[in-house]
This record gives structure tokens, C-alpha cells and sequence, in this order.
């Protein structure tokens, strides 16, 4: 993006969870870029209530809750400063596969707010929050498009990260998203010993189809622990502290019996037939004045 010449504005989401590294990437790459940031806190206790509150509901993906958050702030930005694109490093090279047992549209408000109704305590105020509406609003009225910008180059993970680590000074973070020292712990911990799901699969295998990596080194890879065990016991410990659980209370909560996000009220089937109905009203309205900003 910025050596296309464009003039990106970063939009970071801080939810409490972010390692320090994490921090560090951020600013000294876009201190690098000459990049303007906004940053959006997240009310803690607020939030934490609405994570406890998926994980009371036994579901799998509890990720929901962040990355709809995302989604909101990133279009409510670009609606502010009538911006046209919402640029994403979301790609098919490195992240097409994934069941879909193993996951849920983070776009379905409904979904969220249903089980944080039936098992949350305060109420939802700071969360970055997108209706079916407002997003309709957003992508078919205002017409701000949803650039998946590594789908339009060829993306090879490993030269990037080799690019980025040495004109950035960016440092690895030892896993895929383990810049979240909750979605290390979710992906590492929750996900496997809970639900037996292993993100690395799906992750491995979006690699080799895309040819850059080998079925073996796979599998090589695949024989690896998830996590170091002095991680583990430091993770676990920071997120009962951080979540003001008991060994004794997560427990309980993985001995849940486990929850689709089916078992909940949701905007699933109009989700499903969204595409078509977006393109339909984008054909019948012209252009606004309100996306002609560059």
C-alpha cells in the first residue's frame, strides 16, 4: 500500500490482549512508513464480560467477539473520513481452508448479541458494533469496497516475512495471530484440549495448495507441540488472572458440553444470500457524493 503511493490510515483495535510485542510492531513499522494510526480502546470489563459470556455459551469461536469489532471500527472509520477502501491482509494464498464446523461469520450481530444476552452481565456499550443494516448501509449505499489486497499479488509468506523483518525491524511472533496472548492461548489451548481442533491444519494446508510449503514439511511441522510448556503454564496463568477466573471455574467451563453457533439465534441465512442482494442494489445506485472522496 504505501509503495502504491496511497495514503493508508492504520486502524488498530487494542481489546487488552495484546503482547508487547505486538505494540512494537506496530508503532516502529508505521513510525517507519510514515503512517497515521487510530487506535480504539475497548472498555476492559466490558469486553471481558462479553468473552466469559461466549465461553459460558461453550462455543468454538470465540474469536467472534474481536473480529466483528474489527469489522465495525474499520467501516465506521472509513465512513467518518469518507474513505473509499477497507484494505485487508486477508488472502487465499495462506488462509483459504477452513471447515466450516470450525467457525462462524464474525459479521452476525445478532449472533454476538444473543449470547451475550443469555450470559453476560453488563451491558455492551464500547464494543465497535455492526447491524445487518448498518453493514448493508456501508457496503451497498455507501459502497465502501472490501480490498483484499494480497489476492491481486503474488503473496509468498516467507519472502514477506523475510521483507519485513529486515526493512522493519519487525520480529516474529512464534505463531499464526500469537501477536494476542488470548488468541494464542484460544488457538493453542481452548480450541484443541476443548473441541479437538488443531488451526494448523487448516492453516498448513492453505500452504501447500497455494505451493509453499510440502505435504511433509507439514507434517513435520504438525508434530511440533502447540505450545512450549513454560508458555502454557505462564499463559494460562496470565489469562485467569486477567479473565478473574479460578483454575477450578475454567475448568468447568471446558467440561461444557460443547455449542454450535446453531444452538444460538443468528442472521445465518441472510448471510448466505447477502452477496446477491449487495450487488443487485449496488447496480440500482449510482455513486454518492458521499464516496467521491479520494
Amino acid at each position: 500500500v504505501h509503495q502504491l503511493g496511497l495514503r493508508p490510515l492504520a486502524v488498530h483495535l487494542d481489546n487488552g490482549w495484546d503482547a508487547e510485542l505486538a505494540v512494537h510492531n506496530i508503532e516502529h513499522t508505521l513510525k517507519v512508513l510514515g503512517i497515521d494510526l487510530f487506535t480504539y480502546v475497548i472498555d476492559w470489563e466490558e469486553f471481558r464480560d462479553i468473552q466469559l459470556a461466549f465461553f459460558r455459551a461453550s462455543v468454538a469461536n470465540i474469536e467472534v467477539v474481536t473480529d466483528h469489532a474489527i469489522m465495525a471500527i474499520l467501516f465506521q472509520t472509513a465512513a467518518k473520513h469518507r474513505i473509499k477502501y477497507v484494505i485487508s491482509g486477508g488472502n487465499v494464498a495462506t488462509e483459504a481452508i477452513m471447515p466450516a464446523s470450525w467457525m462462524y461469520d464474525y459479521r452476525d450481530l445478532k449472533h454476538l448479541t444473543s449470547i451475550h444476552g443469555r450470559f453476560g452481565s453488563l451491558p455492551m456499550k464500547s464494543l465497535p458494533r455492526c447491524s445487518l443494516l448498518r453493514y448493508f448501509y456501508y457496503v451497498a449505499i455507501r459502497q465502501i469496497k472490501y480490498v483484499p489486497i494480497l489476492n491481486y499479488v503474488r503473496y509468498e509468506k516467507k519472502e514477506a516475512k523475510a521483507f519485513i523483518q529486515r526493512d522493519l525491524n519487525w520480529r516474529d511472533y512464534g505463531g499464526k495471530h500469537y501477536e494476542s496472548i488470548f488468541t494464542r492461548f484460544f488457538q493453542a489451548y481452548y480450541l484443541p484440549v476443548k473441541f479437538n481442533m488443531d488451526k494448523r491444519l487448516p492453516h498448513y494446508s492453505s500452504l501447500i495448495c497455494s505451493g509453499q510449503m510440502t505435504r511433509d514439511e507439514a507434517l513435520r511441522e504438525m508434530e511440533k507441540p502447540l505450545y512450549d510448556p513454560d508458555m502454557l503454564e505462564e499463559d494460562y496463568s496470565f489469562f485467569l488472572k486477567k479473565m478473574r477466573l479460578t483454575r477450578k471455574e475454567f475448568e468447568d467451563i471446558m467440561r461444557l458440553p460443547k455449542k454450535g453457533y446453531a444452538d444460538y439465534p443468528s442472521n445465518a441465512f441472510v448471510f448466505r444470500k447477502m452477496p446477491w442482494v449487495i450487488r443487485l442494489v449496488k447496480r440500482a445506485v449510482k455513486p454518492s457524493a458521499l464516496t467521491s472522496t479520494p
